[in-house]
């Protein structure tokens, strides 16, 4: 068996990014990748502006006065309607937070520290030039990069794209994927279970994933234990997508037919089992560039396929840059009591919640097994123990967020 990491790397081998350009409206950008550099067209700010509200004035007129000052109010400037006018010695103009600075003045004195008396102002401050000011093009200059090429747009960029007008937005195709499950005893969610079924939930929960992580699911369905129909499905799902998610069917059972299924649509084999607990029975091949992961059909098994294998190679294929395609890993405090070693890397599930001195407790979940969808929906994470390797109260460990 390969272990984790080696896995990663041979999916990753065979993942070539698509490198397929498209756009989408600035307002729906969040999450997609940019596919170029996108330059500044104009200095931000794009002018000088006040920092806070107050009075916008010379800062030589009150340099070496002893006590307090006292300047003439001009006129006003406010956020869209600036002073026009000119500010000549001992004049000052009232003006407000975001408001461009008359040309004539370099420093503000916040409003704090002034009395108004009609157009008289007499301010407690000797400001230094550049006081509470914005100068222009201190954020970017013009031309200057705002974002770069292969970067998961956060809904915070879209603000910079806003004010450097990318409208619309240049990013890469999305993976599309295709999501199937087998099995004759799974039935709808609206549909009451008989004798031996029982209700589908994988697919839902791999689509939420795989869009979380950029990808654009075509299609989500569920088929029967039959040779035929699986080769049949394999085969439009493999012609249509980048990416094909099966669960189910990839382990030694007389009704595991995945992996016989998709040899016959012309799907390469290049492994089949990961030293990982739990799954185990992961099925990875390749047919013309498409990608086809075969994950156990246990909740927690195909949350950790997703997680460990689908998700970097998603990440890749969608032209996001390398940092994204690694482990997504953080650190925290084990609070539970020793654990066993195992052969193979262990993903427990835990609960997540910061300690006093600021690093995560990870507490574990109760769960039964890899099949145990309750306790799975408990867990904000899963820690990962390496093989042949314990746990013990208060250690740190690494862990898988699954937010």
């Amino acid at each position: 068996m390969r272990t984790p990491a080696e896995a990663v790397s041979i999916i990753l081998d065979h993942a070539d990014a698509l490198d397929e350009r498209e756009t989408c409206p600035l307002a729906a950008a969040a999450g997609r990748v940019l596919a170029a550099d996108v330059e500044a067209d104009v200095d931000l700010p794009p002018f000088a502006k006040s920092a806070m509200d107050g009075y916008a004035l010379r800062a030589a007129d009150l340099a070496g006065r002893a006590g307090g000052c006292e300047l003439r109010r001009v006129g006003e400037s406010s956020a869209g309607r600036p002073y026009a006018g000119r500010v000549g010695t001992g004049e000052c103009v009232a003006i407000y937070t975001g408001a461009e600075l008359p040309a004539d003045c370099d420093a503000v004195v916040v409003v704090e520290r002034s009395r108004a008396e009609g157009e008289r102002v007499f301010l407690d401050d000797r400001p230094a030039p550049g006081q509470h000011v914005c100068a222009r093009g201190e954020d970017l200059r013009a031309g200057e990069r705002a974002l770069e090429r292969g970067r998961r747009l956060a809904p915070i960029d879209l603000s910079l794209l806003a004010a450097v007008g990318c409208e619309p937005v240049p990013v890469f195709r999305r993976p599309r994927v295709t999501i199937l499950t087998t099995g004759d005893e799974l039935v709808p969610p609206d549909v009451e279970p008989g004798p031996g079924q029982i209700r589908e939930g994988n697919t839902l929960h791999l689509a939420a994933l795989a869009r979380r992580d950029g990808a654009e699911v075509l299609r989500a369905g569920v088929l029967a234990d039959d040779r035929d129909e699986l080769a049949r499905a394999f085969a439009v799902a493999l012609d249509e997508s980048d990416v094909l998610v099966t669960t189910g069917g990839v382990s030694m059972g007389r009704y595991d037919l995945v992996g016989e299924a998709f040899e016959r649509c012309g799907v390469e084999p290049v492994f089949h089992k990961v030293a990982i607990k739990p799954g185990k029975p992961l099925w990875f091949g390749l047919r013309a560039g498409v990608l086809v992961f075969g994950l156990p059909g246990n909740p927690v098994s195909c949350l950790v396929g997703h997680e460990v294998f689908v998700r970097p190679a998603l990440a890749k294929l969608g032209g996001a840059r390398e940092d994204e395609w690694g482990a997504r890993l953080r650190l925290g405090r084990w609070a539970g009591g020793a654990t066993r070693p195992g052969d193979r890397q262990q993903n427990l599930p835990v609960s997540v919640a910061q300690g006093a001195d600021g690093v995560d407790v990870l507490a574990p979940v109760r769960w039964k097994s890899s099949a145990d969808v309750a306790g799975l929906s408990r867990a904000q994470g899963l820690a990962v123990v390496p093989p042949g390797e314990t746990l013990t109260a208060g250690e740190l460990v690494s862990y898988r967020p699954l937010a």
